[in-house]
């Protein structure tokens, strides 16, 4: 089998992999996008001279603009963390789809907001708005990785909720370019630096307008004893008809796992908090979760990110327009290799070799960066032009943008979308995606303020940090390409070794596989529930 081939964990049908499921997982990842602008937008525009000029920057001393502005891109970190815990009580009465439309609806308020802010107002609306948006995409970010993931079939569920990522990425593109070209082609005014606000209400409405024309979760309908919309939804999405025995295997896989929670920990709204406190399985998963965007958040990306021209000034690049040109350079870099992440590595090489990998490479260009700026020291030694030890440290950040991107940009995100059994997934994800906007909002808080006491100290804390995660890697995180969502406990059960147990666990499934189609081959069994029974397979085991 080739490296770049894909890994069924069944025979699958070619009509299994369509449009309808790329269409319903391309509208939901339409969050991202308003995420990745977001990241990318802020820090540029909050630095044009017409911005400071609207606030009266100029009555503030370097300590108090540092702190102004970190507030202004923390709120949004702020709210995001709380909407990740929102989403799980939308996701559970709601459902994915509904919740989603509430969160977006949120956003679209709160950019709205923004719009408001001048100097006669002050920055309060400002506050405000960043404080709403972030609500709405901290709950979106929760949902739309479940989402995705539950109506994925295995082979291809990582490029799928992968699109999330390549939503964030096309976000920041635009992001960056649109700071660009209000930098250049427009006088310094109020509408130079409100433009960029006002476009968050683009694909925000356009995923709201969106989500009408999906389809709800299937697995969630199942959970809420929905079963005969769940059928229908997933005929519709996998188009194959009832008795297609590849869905009868679904079916029956959904139904085992559900009726193993459902006499393990149940099904409501609160047993899931239950299986967090009493279920050390459960437990050690969240734990996994929320590292990974410990692990993501102390790779430097968001400093970068939120605070572009600060970085690029600390390399010797000099003018604002020259810094947001290079910053929009930095957004088309990972979109490019996102997009190679998505089509050829995800589903391929498999999250644990990625996460490994990048974290290597990513580390060792940090370090010469740092290297550089401590031997130079461009700051205290401006040039008219960037000289050739500060193009090889430009060269250098962008291949570890190379590294980054297709390992830990978006590879957390997968992973926790798939790792959480069916009646604790969004609690899971809750836990996973507010972790991250924790720590988003820790690193977007206290950046400036890095840059300002540590200088190249601050790359070489970030390269140190993920050299570590590497070691989390192999010990902890086994690896969950191509295994179906419902053979999650099996993988992580604590008598398999994380480094072997993706091996063990599709062997497994193969030998299940052969024994449930050997069967139901002639016996006539349909979707009827009784009649399907149970499968015989490692389903939600307890281990």
């Amino acid at each position: 089998m080739s490296i770049l081939s894909l890994q069924e964990d069944r025979p699958t049908p070619k009509c299994v992999y369509n449009y309808r499921v790329y269409t319903c997982a391309a509208v939901a990842a339409f969050c991202a996008v308003m995420i990745g602008y977001d990241s990318a937008f802020i820090g540029g525009s909050i630095a044009l001279a017409s911005f400071k000029t609207e606030f009266n920057w100029a009555q503030y001393s370097k300590a108090e603009s540092d702190l102004i502005s970190e507030n202004i891109v923390s709120c949004y970190q702020a709210g995001a963390f709380f909407g990740a815990f929102f989403a799980y009580a939308a996701g559970h009465y709601l459902g994915r789809k509904k919740g989603l439309q509430v969160f977006s609806a949120i956003f679209i308020l709160g950019a709205g907001l923004m719009l408001g802010a001048n100097r006669q107002r002050g920055l309060g609306l400002l506050y405000a708005g960043r404080t709403l948006a972030g609500i709405g995409v901290g709950g979106a970010s929760n949902l739309t990785p479940i989402y995705i993931s539950e109506l994925a079939p295995p082979a291809i569920r990582g490029r799928l909720v992968g699109l999330y990522e390549m939503g964030w990425q096309i976000g920041g593109v635009v992001g960056f370019w649109i700071n660009y070209g209000v930098s250049t082609t427009m006088k310094p005014s109020r509408e130079q630096w409100l433009i960029p606000f006002a476009i968050q209400l683009i694909p925000a409405g356009l995923m709201f307008i969106g989500l009408f024309f999906i389809r709800e979760s299937p697995r969630w309908l199942m959970s809420r004893g929905q079963r005969g919309k769940a059928l229908k939804n997933l005929c519709w999405i996998r188009k194959l008809d009832t008795n297609d025995v590849y869905m009868l295997e679904e079916v029956s896989a959904i139904d085992a796992a559900l009726e193993h929670q459902h006499a393990t920990v149940g099904l409501g709204f609160w047993q899931p908090f239950r299986a967090l406190v009493n279920d050390r399985k459960v437990s050690y998963r969240f734990f996994l979760g929320c590292s990974l965007f410990f692990w993501q958040n102390t790779s430097g990306i968001n400093a970068i990110n939120y605070y572009s021209p600060t970085v690029f000034k600390s390399i010797g690049i000099t003018g604002t327009n020259t810094s947001l040109f290079t910053t929009g350079i930095f957004g088309i870099v990972k979109a490019l290799v996102t997009i190679i992440w998505l089509f050829f590595l995800i589903d391929n090489l498999g999250r644990r070799n990625l996460l490994m990998f990048g974290a290597f490479g990513g580390a060792l260009c940090l370090y010469y960066v740092g290297a550089y700026i401590k031997i130079a020291d461009p700051s205290h030694h401006p040039t008219a032009n960037i000289t050739s030890g500060g193009i090889s440290a430009m060269a250098f950040f962008y291949l570890w943008t190379i590294f980054y991107t297709p390992s830990w940009n978006g590879t957390p995100w997968v992973y926790n979308s798939e790792m959480f059994p069916q009646n604790v997934r969004t609690l899971g994800q809750a836990f996973a995606a507010a972790s991250n906007w924790l720590f988003n909002f820790l690193v977007a808080r206290f950046t400036a303020q890095m840059f300002t006491a540590m200088g190249y100290g601050v790359y070489f804390f970030f390269a140190s940090l993920m050299l570590c995660s590497i070691a989390f890697v192999f010990f902890l995180l086994p690896e969950t390409k191509g295994v179906p969502l419902e053979s999650m406990d099996r993988l992580f059960s604590k008598d398999l070794k994380p480094r072997n147990a993706h091996k063990v666990v599709m062997i497994e499934l193969r030998e299940d596989e052969e024994q449930f189609r050997h069967n139901v081959e002639g016996s006539g069994i349909g979707l009827d529930k009784d009649e399907l029974g149970e499968k015989a397979a490692h389903v939600e085991e307890s281990v």
